[in-house]
């Protein structure tokens, strides 16, 4: 199993971005909701509710993270599944946004109007999954049951294991309670007063209202300490020793417009499975409907016609209240995308060495996903962001928004896993066929070592305005609804259809310490 999916951070580094993260969630456009008091606050016997806690979102287990072994016969029906999944929280969270009304009446409504239904359909689904892999002979594990609760999720910073304070359980009981700290990593200081807004609505921003970002997600960059980033996820496997050479593909910015909300990798055969937009560029047959011969067969928008290679990203969106092509559709407005999509102004595609050995070619039609749509609720396990402007990109940002000096760009990075099990092309999380390296460039488990694919991405958008805790024009990361648009959810796809004899070539030119395009 890929140590990527278990990863564990040191008390400092954990307490560091808790901090930083429950800064980040606090501010405006949360919903006030009264609930019953928690076991374990002080005198909680003595309390019938606690007035003024809030829930933001909808927080449940990611049951797909925890199938790690799925029969290839089972694969596509628990895809479908768990897009199903998906697709119930996203109702059960825009029920969450549209009754503020109700939840502050009604101490009980979210557990028993939203929470409890939205238990009994995903206990459904759950079912049909285990089915599913039981019926090609596999077996599905023990515990599946145990992941259909949900819980509210409150203004409260997830850096675990999904498991976030300040949630509320179907069983009505406040998890809650006020969080203060400091962000150990310079990057932030200040206190969390238990995400309250103060009564401030984020009313319009550009038509976003509750569902993010709020003031409290953007950092100005010059407040950053230089070589801060504290997520050990995407590190740079490249360095001065090992294989030293790089290869770079010009595949452009998406010109043509490229676009849709599918995803192939985790919802092949779901229109709209991953509920945001994605910019493709390269293979020009991504949707979730194409077969691995379909995207061998593509056009490409590479320059090297031998790179059919698909990559794609989540689109940025400047949220000045203009509507976009998509503003009522799936993917788009329905699911609380809104706003100016932004083409980049640069997309460098970057492939590099290991730092302590050579690499192996990468297999046609291996896939990566790095990053999580869903850290904002998983917790930090799988996150793996930096956000940064150019001039500045010493600083990186992991869980806000970058505010640019005039004259800088945004610019976003991604770092792949470039360790590779050496046999599979995908896993049934889409996570434990490849891994990360480690802190000193090596790959652990066996694994052998990969180009590393770096995906340098600059955007040319002005700073947002904040006054008074209010945010204007603010540019943000498409995601699934219930995620609020937080900077900690931008994730990149690959998926490899480089021609076998340019792939040899790469491998060659990386291990020679030759820069090649």
């Amino acid at each position: 199993m890929g140590r990527n999916t278990r990863k564990r951070r040191t008390p400092l580094a954990t307490k560091a971005i808790a901090a930083s993260a429950a800064l980040a969630l606090g501010g405006g456009g949360l919903i006030w909701a009264n609930f019953y008091a928690s076991a374990h606050e002080e005198n909680s016997a003595n309390q019938t509710k606690s007035a003024g806690a809030q829930i933001a979102t909808i927080q449940c287990p990611d049951v797909g993270q925890k199938l790690t072994d799925v029969p290839d016969g089972a694969r596509q029906g628990v895809d479908k599944e768990l897009a199903n999944l998906d697709k119930q929280i996203s109702e059960a969270y825009t029920r969450l946004a549209s009754t503020r009304q109700a939840q502050a009446g009604d101490a009980g409504f979210v557990d028993n109007a939203i929470l409890g239904p939205l238990k009994s359909k995903r206990v459904a689904v759950i079912d049909r999954i285990g089915i599913n892999i039981r019926r090609v002979g596999g077996q599905a594990p023990g515990n599946l049951e145990q992941l259909a609760s949900c819980k509210g999720m409150a203004a409260e910073a997830n850096t675990n294991d999904g498991q976030a304070g300040g949630g509320q359980n179907n069983d009505g009981q406040d998890q809650g309670g006020q969080d203060q700290g400091q962000d150990q990593g310079g990057q932030d200081q200040g206190q969390d007063n238990g995400g309250q807004d103060n009564g401030q609505d984020q009313g319009g921003n550009g038509g976003q209202a509750d569902n993010g970002p709020v003031a409290d997600d953007f950092i100005n960059i010059q407040d950053v300490q230089p070589n801060s980033r504290n997520l050990p996820n995407g590190l740079a496997a490249n360095g001065d020793g090992g294989s030293t050479g790089t290869f770079t593909t010009n595949c452009g910015t998406n010109q043509n417009e490229n676009r849709n909300s599918d995803n192939v990798i985790v919802a092949p055969g779901v229109s709209n499975g991953a509920q945001h937009q994605h910019d493709y560029v390269g293979n020009q047959s991504n949707n979730a409907f194409a077969s691995d011969e379909d995207l061998a067969n593509a056009q490409t928008t590479c320059q090297n016609q031998g790179d059919k290679s698909s990559y794609f990203w989540p689109v940025l969106r400047i949220q000045d209240g203009s509507d976009d092509i998509d503003a009522g559709q799936p993917g788009g407005g329905q699911d609380g995308n809104v706003g100016k999509i932004v083409e980049p102004a640069e997309a460098q595609l970057k492939f590099v060495g290991n730092r302590t050995s050579d690499v192996v070619a990468m297999p046609k039609a291996l896939r990566i996903i790095t990053g999580d749509a869903k850290a904002f609720t998983n917790g930090l396990n799988n996150a793996n962001t930096s956000w940064s402007c150019t001039g500045f990109e010493d600083r990186q940002v992991t869980d806000k928004y970058p505010l640019c000096p005039e004259g800088s760009s945004v610019v976003r990075t991604s770092n792949f896993q470039s360790c590779w099990d050496g046999q599979n092309i995908d896993s049934a999380n889409h996570r434990t066929h490849v891994d990360f390296v480690e802190a000193d460039g090596s790959c652990s488990n066996g694994f052998q070592a990969i180009p590393q694919l770096q995906v340098r991405l600059v955007y040319d958008v002005q700073a947002p305005q904040i006054n008074n805790g209010q945010v204007q024009n603010a540019f943000a990361v498409d995601s699934f609804p219930e995620q609020l648009h937080k900077a900690i959810t931008d994730h990149n796809d690959f998926i490899n259809f480089f021609d076998e004899n340019v792939m040899n070539e790469m491998v060659q030119c990386i291990n020679n310490g030759e820069d090649c395009q």
